[in-house]
């Protein structure tokens, strides 16, 4: 049977040898070739069907996009088409096995045609449907799949600005991620980042800035959060952010035994900041977090609570086994004061970290690292600040450390509670110095020497 291309009518019960519409007399054959088959998607700019090209002796399935606004929609219709025309220039730049080919573009009947790859497979939405949530391994791994893609997109300039289940499908034939509908795409210029544009994209996933039309590539990155805590959930992304708080409350939806790591909720809690400035720049920094987050600092083990200098940890370890960690923190700025013979309160310099015991700086760091299952310490931190090349103002954004002015005293507001990034503790609040901003040199130096 053949489906009715006019959006009036979509008769669907054309025989197989009819040319035109048995209801409304419309041509069924759709530029000489194709005839469509079934709807599979309507949105706001038009509907998506899956369409057989009758070109070819095989008669291969493809996905076909059809455009179509009334001529009283005014403005809004003429954005549409914009967009419309504009994705179909900008898809065949996207070459990637992990987005769907563009096949072909025609205009018919005053509609815009849009032809790209038939992808065989499961959405994650019927994939929740049918399988139900998802755990965190399985969040992972679309974090892991998808960021690349992202990251390809973002740097030909591009933000897709409609990431949700419904739009991310599982490869029937390869089983990898595919991500799909392109349709608001939008090509990044510098108006478009400095001008308000057409709000696109689905309420319930799009980010703070999407929906004054200012999207940028970390809106995509929003959007991605948002996916993951639905299929976390099963529960509408509108539900899982609690307006009287003004924050995101997902964790209160987890099902009994879903349980999600700190490590993850971490970057899942940074990808849904409203702030940009609070969010991941780019699909590569998430990445990076994600990596080091299941490629954490080995816990080891402490086995003294007595250095030879005659620190005594058992404080610190108490304070730090009851998750206490304003006071844990300020107990180790006493700690590496004692370990160096300076006054308690002295702030430290880059020449007092390198004369901080190797065995205490250890047993702190140690110490750290055990009672936050790896989500706090030296070492973390150490990490994540190599990781990003040693670059200060990224590493600030990623542990969630405030930005001052150079010429600014080391004044600081940090977070003392689980939830917080990762590497967010130790505090910054011992550092002194004209420049107390390069203290993580000094640490990450002292502990490699270590």
């Amino acid at each position: 049977m053949k489906l009715c291309p006019n959006i009036g009518c979509l008769y669907s019960h054309n025989p197989q040898t009819t040319q035109v519409c048995l209801k409304c007399g419309e041509q069924l054959l759709l530029n000489h070739r194709y005839h469509l088959w079934r709807q599979v998607g309507h949105g706001g700019f038009g509907i998506t069907f899956l369409a057989v090209d009758e070109q070819f002796p095989s008669q291969p399935k493809c996905i076909i996009k059809q455009f179509n606004f009334p001529a009283s929609s005014g403005r809004n219709s003429y954005q549409a088409m914009k967009l419309f025309r504009q994705e179909a220039m900008r898809l065949d730049e996207l070459q990637h096995p992990q987005i769907p080919k563009l096949l072909g573009y025609f205009e018919q009947e005053n509609r815009l045609y849009l032809v790209q790859e038939w992808i065989p497979g499961q959405t994650l939405k019927e994939e929740l449907q049918e399988n139900g949530v998802f755990n965190e391994q399985k969040i992972q791994q679309i974090l892991k799949e998808l960021l690349p893609v992202l990251q390809f997109i973002h740097d030909l300039q591009i933000i897709h600005r409609d990431i949700k289940p419904a739009n991310i499908i599982r490869s029937s034939a390869q089983g990898q991620l595919i991500l799909i509908d392109f349709g608001v795409a939008k090509h990044i210029t510098a108006t478009a980042l400095l001008q308000t544009g057409t709000t696109v994209g689905s309420p319930e996933y799009i980010a703070p800035e999407q929906t004054r039309g200012k999207a940028i590539p970390a809106s995509d990155l929003y959007s991605l959060g948002v996916t993951c805590i639905h299929l976390l959930t099963d529960i509408s992304p509108f539900d899982l952010f609690d307006v009287t708080c003004d924050r995101w409350v997902w964790r209160d939806y987890l099902l009994p035994g879903n349980t999600i790591s700190p490590k993850l909720g971490t970057i899942l809690d940074k990808l849904l900041q409203n702030a940009t400035s609070q969010r991941y720049k780019s699909a590569t920094e998430v990445l990076q977090a994600l990596n080091f987050c299941y490629h954490i600092v080995p816990q080891k083990s402490v086995n003294k609570l007595h250095s030879e200098v005659g620190v005594d940890y058992h404080r610190l370890r108490d304070l730090l086994a009851t998750k206490q960690w304003h006071l844990a923190d300020e107990e180790t700025w006493v700690l590496m004061c004692q370990a160096i013979s300076k006054p308690t309160g002295s702030y430290l310099f880059m020449s007092d970290i390198a004369k901080l015991p190797c065995e205490d700086l250890q047993i702190i760091d140690q110490l750290w690292i055990k009672y936050s299952q790896g989500h706090f310490g030296f070492s973390v931190q150490k990490q994540i600040y190599e990781s990003l090349e040693c670059d200060y103002v990224r590493f600030c954004s990623a542990v969630g450390w405030h930005l001052y002015n150079a010429n600014s005293p080391p004044q600081w507001q940090f977070f003392f509670q689980n939830s917080s990034p990762l590497g967010h503790l130790p505090s910054r609040i011992w550092a002194g110095g004209t420049q107390w901003w390069r203290h993580i040199d000094a640490v990450a130096q002292r502990l490699t020497n270590c």
